[in-house]
């Protein structure tokens, strides 16, 4: 079985203008044409059962249209959308009920999107409150490389995020392996703290060596296979972690065992 806990699809309509724009921010190539349709197919290709899908707010007055899609698309042909939420609103504690209310498992935070720094009282409240609600936060960590500094989550400002709640009662995960392409911070700052890392579009870029390392040391039930598709192939992705040196047990855990328990899943879930 393989979850991939980190995907991205956009609006029909919107997908074309969309990819292409990133595409020329972050100087790459996406893997499909960033629809959903389009991530099935991808996921048909890879053999991924389930993906998640992680919707970003980048204004306010985006939280209903959002998460309302975000409920729709979740819990059919292997899709498990998380719903989003702005650090700017208001009514914090109120819109994470509705995404509780509406079925959905958790939230994204991207903070160079929200132009909020992770260790911002305002995150601070919302992580703790959706911990409240057992609702799932993963968190885009490190540098994004279609965006210009600062970066809003590096690990040391993570950390301090994490002093500033009751963290072993919140279920985080970090994304980019707790910090794309800032994983000396990570290794310093991240390992061993209690939050789960995703590995999405890492392995193309993190030394082997230095991967094998932070699953050692941070645990293998705390990693989560991932991909960032469409911005990481899900089949390449697939491909180079079923090649690392790491035992069949850990590859288990990472694809799917710590992914089925960390959202209440049964492996047989239809």
């Amino acid at each position: 079985m393989v979850i991939d806990f980190h995907t991205h699809t956009f609006p029909d309509a919107m997908a074309p203008k969309t990819i292409a724009g990133l595409e020329k921010a972050g100087g790459i190539r996406a893997h499909t044409d960033g629809t959903l349709s389009g991530l099935r197919e991808s996921m048909r290709r890879a053999g991924i059962d389930w993906s998640v899908v992680l919707p970003v707010v980048t204004k306010p007055h985006q939280f209903h249209t959002i998460n309302k899609v975000a409920a729709e698309i979740t819990g059919r042909d292997g899709i498990i959308s998380f719903g989003g939420i702005h650090p700017d609103t208001e009514d914090y504690k109120g819109e994470l009920k509705t995404i509780k209310e509406l079925g959905l498992k958790g939230i994204k935070l991207h903070p160079d999107y929200q132009k909020t720094f992770i260790d911002d009282e305002r995150y601070v409240r919302i992580i703790d409150y959706a911990a409240e609600l057992s609702l799932i936060t993963v968190i885009h960590a490190g540098i994004d490389i279609g965006l210009p500094s600062p970066v809003h989550c590096p690990p040391e400002r993570t950390a301090r995020m994490l002093k500033s709640l009751d963290a072993e009662h919140a279920e985080i995960v970090l994304a980019h392996t707790g910090g794309y392409d800032q994983w000396d911070e990570v290794e310093e700052y991240l390992v061993g703290k209690p939050v789960y890392m995703d590995i999405s579009y890492s392995l193309h870029r993190i030394g082997k060596e230095q991967f094998i390392r932070i699953v050692s040391d941070h645990g293998a039930d705390r990693m989560l296979f991932a991909t960032d598709s469409p911005w990481g192939g899900q089949k390449e992705t697939l491909e180079m972690f079923c090649g690392l040196p790491l035992t069949e047990e850990e590859k288990d855990r990472i694809l799917y065992q710590n992914a089925l328990k960390l959202l209440g899943m049964d492996r047989e879930t239809d």
